[in-house]
């Protein structure tokens, strides 16, 4: 079991506009079944965890759709509906070790995926807890948004490939 950071990013940093938007993501060619593209990753995940932003933004783009079947768990300091129609979600405050343990035992040896919200990346990798960061670089700048990882992590990149438009590259954290 590995706890992974899984995004897309802009080449400049990014991985959405200041007021939360992927439709720069949206406009991208990626082959869904090349390399390093989420459903080979996806099959390999036995437990989420994410912030509120992309919470609210996964539940408002999918008018209540949730497509996530393995157990979920979203860090917020407010009280969020659950919007995912029965889908397996715990909204915690939490610190990261407790729930790590928690998603560690849900996930069943199963990977962890730390979806969106660099900040909450960076919490993990703080921990100790994260294992690897893969990133999907676009051919586009924002020029600012929410940033690919707000702090210094150090890494080792251990895979490269091209997906179409993107730059796929998968690196292991130093520790």
């Amino acid at each position: 079991m590995a706890t992974h950071y899984y995004t897309a990013s802009s080449l400049d940093g990014f991985i959405a506009t200041e007021d939360n938007s992927l439709e720069w993501l949206f406009r991208q060619d990626i082959d869904l079944d090349g390399p390093m593209a989420y459903p080979a990753f996806g099959a390999k995940k036995g437990a989420l965890a994410m912030g509120s932003t992309t919470y609210e933004w996964i539940v408002a783009q999918e008018n209540g759709k949730w497509d996530y079947t393995s157990p979920t768990w979203v860090f917020t300091h407010r009280q969020l509906p659950d919007k995912t129609g029965g889908g397996e979600v715990t909204f915690t405050q939490a610190d990261v070790r407790e729930v790590h343990a928690q998603m560690a035992e849900a996930a069943q040896g199963k990977d962890i995926w730390i979806v969106g919200g660099g900040d909450l990346v960076g919490q993990f990798h703080d921990a100790g807890l994260l294992d690897e960061v893969w990133v999907q670089f676009a051919p586009v700048t924002l020029g600012s948004g929410s940033p690919l990882l707000p702090r210094a992590i150090d890494l080792e990149l251990i895979e490269v490939a091209r997906n179409r438009d993107f730059m796929c590259g998968r690196y292991a954290v130093v520790r």
